[in-house]
């Protein structure tokens, strides 16, 4: 088996944080989001529709994101989600606690026997 095998509980203790990090490139709506969190991934991980309104939610009552109605298009109007600067704060946080757990998991799970 190749393919990449990742810990669910990780990755969901996560998810507010992959969110933020497509909303710091620009705002987004739902779908686009999924996909965005999808293509990052490497087509490994699809965040599931409820888990993303769930998160949404969470993120907008906590003031890390708002929301906007944009224009109408085909397929009606899309409400889309932008990062505030609270939510900017908590993403480079959370991303740097990340980093810092995955150096120290790094070191104590090191074998010395890399390159052998």
């Amino acid at each position: 088996m190749d393919e990449l095998i990742y810990n669910s509980d990780m990755v969901r203790g996560n998810i507010d944080t992959f969110i933020l990090s497509v909303l710091l490139q620009e705002d987004n709506y739902g779908y686009k989001i999924i996909k965005e969190i999808y293509i990052k991934s490497g087509n490994l991980y699809e965040l599931k529709e409820p888990t993303l309104y769930s998160s949404l939610r969470r993120l907008e009552s906590q003031r890390m994101i708002e929301s906007y109605w944009g224009e109408e298009t085909q397929g009606g109007r899309r409400k889309y989600y932008r990062i505030t600067q609270s939510g900017i704060e908590l993403y480079e946080k959370n991303f740097r606690e990340w980093k810092s757990a995955r150096d120290m998991i790094d070191r104590l799970i090191a074998s010395g026997r890399e390159g052998k």
